[in-house]
């Protein structure tokens, strides 16, 4: 029997279930730890996809991340990958960079053993028609800024995995909700069409989470649809997340990686 691990609201997170989960790790000096930055999905035994907005604005370095796979609690028994390149797509805006226009792709320096805890998840095909109101899930760890005892860094905390089931939102829905009552500290937001949105008030992904994949179940499989780029991943609970629409870019990312294992 598979072990629980992780609690999600009032359910338990069984290991494995989303075995593509990882958790995009940067240094910090001060408490001498590989902290958690971002979600990400693994696409390919060798790929990693999160979001351009993880890498941030600077030179990118390999040598300044690391991954997690087969996590559900964050640090417990790392066992961390290390990057070996990181793709930007030639699009990318740095002065759009936190709004999530155009993603990265990293390679890992060794493929990771697949198993029922590891494996990568099928990026969303053109065919696939996104309904509003047709509910998908978004995972990551969801971390607040909570002081943890065990001495993390300040302002984050240990968080168990979740799983938020969250409809479709049409993007027009979505850019009125944004323009018409903009979030505390924020502006009106331009929904673009290389995007999608998705969640219900108090019902979306949550801060610490950018990254992060948004999976439908489709022809008895999983599908990765969205990477969670903006909105609620601020901590905006009550409007839709906002991700990178995968279809946008899946050509691009295939001519970096194998389609298949």
């Amino acid at each position: 029997m598979t072990p629980a691990v992780g609690i999600v609201g009032e359910h338990d997170v069984p290991a494995g279930k989303w075995p593509w989960q990882v958790s995009l790790r940067v240094f910090n000096k001060e408490h001498a730890q590989w902290q958690h930055e971002c979600g990400g999905s693994l696409i390919h035994p060798q790929w990693v996809l999160p979001t351009a907005y993880c890498a941030g604005p600077d030179v990118l370095e390999p040598q300044k991340y690391r991954v997690q796979v087969r996590q559900l609690r964050l640090y417990d028994h790392d066992q961390l990958q290390r990057v070996a390149e990181i793709i930007r797509h030639p699009k990318f805006n740095l002065s759009l960079s936190a709004m999530g226009v155009a993603d990265i792709a990293l390679r890992l320096e060794n493929p990771v053993p697949l198993s029922g805890l590891v494996s990568p998840v099928t990026l969303s095909p053109n065919s696939l028609v996104l309904s509003p109101g047709m509910k998908c899930w978004v995972t990551g760890w969801g971390i607040f800024g909570v002081h943890d005892k065990i001495g993390e860094p300040e302002g984050w905390t240990r968080k168990s995995s979740w799983e938020p089931k969250v409809p479709i939102v049409h993007n027009r829905v979505c850019e009125k909700t944004y323009h018409k009552d903009p979030p505390a500290g924020g502006t009106g937001s331009t929904i673009k069409e290389d995007m999608l949105c998705a969640g219900r008030k108090g019902r979306g992904s949550r801060q610490g989470d950018t990254g992060g994949p948004l999976v439908c179940y489709w022809l008895d499989m999983w599908i990765q649809v969205g990477v969670l780029s903006w909105g609620v991943a601020s901590g905006h609970i009550d409007y839709p997340g906002v991700y990178t629409r995968v279809t946008t870019y899946s050509s691009w990312i295939h001519q970096h990686i194998p389609l298949e294992p």
